[in-house]
Parts: structure tokens; C-alpha cells; sequence
């Protein structure tokens, strides 16, 4: 029983933190709401996407009174916003933000008015997207795999570490292996695949997720080889908790950036 309740609560915590890191992050669809004629409308706006195609901005808006525009410019750019009218198709009002290289960034918004007086209804904030390259899914599936395993087992290890039971080490010894084959070792290709490099952390650069995979492992490193002749299962609990702290940051904080004016790729 307590085992159920040990992987229980680690199930918990790991999915707690997947959900938070999901949701704050800024490739995560911005959501915004407005009202118009007592009727509340909910916008979903991309904040990443392919390179190989135009980026779709769809608003759900069945008032066909509502038109609006769409406006663009590089990021991070003092180009002049580029105009688009939105084209209603349906219940749908319709725009496209053009395609980007790897690692590019479009700054938009949106403006909607009313058909019949041309008063400005709503507009939006100011919304990033960035553009990377398609991963394969031989790639990036076993990728979220061993991450998302590597994370659950990390938290198990830590509470198996706190009741004082034998099969820390065990899973201490797992955790690392996972996070060696998600992080140290598929992250780089995912890297490579979505923004030309293999690696972007330390020493090469201050990429947020290269740096925190890196930190996570050294910690873990520590944790399994210091508790290989002798219990010190405090190293099991700080690498635990580095982890649950690091991989709650919010996913591609500070990710990479392409610098429109030199052509290189930097952090954002």
C-alpha cells in the first residue's frame, strides 16, 4: 500500500509540474477573451510554429459585424507593422503570418472594429511567435518519453529517499538514465533539428533548456555515484528537488533567437 501511494504521489507531482511547465510557457497558444454585443469571444493565438509553412491566425468570431486586421513586423526588429485585412470565411475570420527561418520571431496583433461604424472593438497585446524546424517524430517521441520518465522517477527516487527505502538507488539509477538519453543525448538532436544547433547551453551559449537538462544531470550524476558505496540519500533528495524546480521553469524560456540583422542565432 505504501508503494501505490509512493508512485501515486510522484505520478501527481510529475504531472503538476507538466502541466504548469505547458501552460506558461511561450510557445504556448495565447488565449484571450473579449465581449462584443454581450456575447464573450475566445481567441487562441499560435506562439510557434513551422518553418515550412505560413503560420494561420483563425479567430472563431460568428458576428459578422466584426472585421478586423492583422499587423506584423520581424522581432526583434523597429520595422513598421505590416498590414493584413482578416478575410471572414464563415464563422471564422482568417489571416496568415509568413513563415520564417529557424529560430525567427514574429511580433503581431490584432485589431477588430465593427463593419457599420469602424469603431475599434477589440485589440490584442503584442504576441511573439517563433518559427523552428520540423522533428521527427523517431526523434522527438522517445525525446518527451525519457524526459517526461526521467521526471516521474526523479520524484519517486526522492520520496523513496525521504521514507528511507532501499529502492532510491535504483531508481536514482534509472533517472539518470533517462534524462541522459532525453536530455544529454536527444535533446541536442532535437535542438539540431528545430534550430540548426546541437547545443546552445553552456559553454557555447545561455539557451535556458540546454542549461537547465545540463544542470539536472550533473545533479543526478552526483546523486547516483555518490550514494554508490554509501547511503547519502540527502544527495537523492537535493537532485530531486533540483529537478522538480528546474523542469517547472516554463518550457523554452529564453530559447533561441534569430538575430535578423547579423543572421545568427542567439537567446531570446
Amino acid at each position: 500500500m505504501k508503494t501505490f501511494l509512493f508512485w501515486l504521489l510522484a505520478i501527481i507531482i510529475t504531472l503538476s509540474a507538466a502541466v504548469y511547465q505547458r501552460t506558461t510557457g511561450p510557445t504556448y497558444e495565447k488565449r484571450i477573451a473579449f465581449t462584443y454585443n454581450g456575447v464573450e469571444h475566445k481567441l487562441e493565438l499560435l506562439r510557434s510554429h513551422s518553418t515550412s509553412q505560413p503560420a494561420p491566425v483563425i479567430l472563431e468570431i460568428s458576428d459578422f459585424n466584426v472585421i478586423g486586421n492583422l499587423y506584423y513586423r520581424k522581432y526583434p526588429t523597429a520595422d513598421d507593422f505590416t498590414k493584413v485585412e482578416l478575410v471572414r470565411v464563415n464563422d471564422v475570420l482568417e489571416g496568415v503570418l509568413p513563415n520564417q527561418p529557424p529560430a525567427g520571431k514574429l511580433e503581431y496583433f490584432i485589431s477588430l472594429y465593427d463593419v457599420n461604424t469602424d469603431n475599434m472593438i477589440f485589440e490584442t497585446e503584442h504576441i511573439i511567435i517563433r518559427f523552428k524546424g520540423d522533428v521527427p517524430s523517431a526523434v522527438l517521441t522517445p525525446h518527451i518519453f525519457f524526459m517526461f520518465f526521467a521526471m516521474l522517477l526523479s520524484n519517486l527516487s526522492g520520496i523513496l529517499a525521504l521514507a528511507k527505502r532501499e529502492k532510491y538507488k535504483l531508481y536514482g539509477i534509472i533517472t539518470l538514465i533517462f534524462l541522459t538519453l532525453g536530455g544529454m543525448i536527444l535533446g541536442p538532436v532535437v535542438q539540431k533539428c528545430a534550430f540548426g544547433d546541437l547545443w546552445t547551453g553552456v559553454p557555447f551559449g545561455w539557451d535556458l533548456t540546454d542549461n537547465k537538462t545540463l544542470v539536472a544531470f550533473i545533479f543526478w550524476v552526483i546523486a547516483v555515484f555518490g550514494n554508490w558505496k554509501k547511503e547519502r540519500t540527502y544527495l537523492t533528495i537535493i537532485a530531486a528537488i533540483v529537478m522538480l524546480i528546474i523542469f517547472s521553469i516554463p518550457h523554452s524560456a529564453f530559447g533561441s533567437e534569430l538575430n535578423y540583422s547579423t543572421g545568427t542565432i542567439g537567446q531570446g
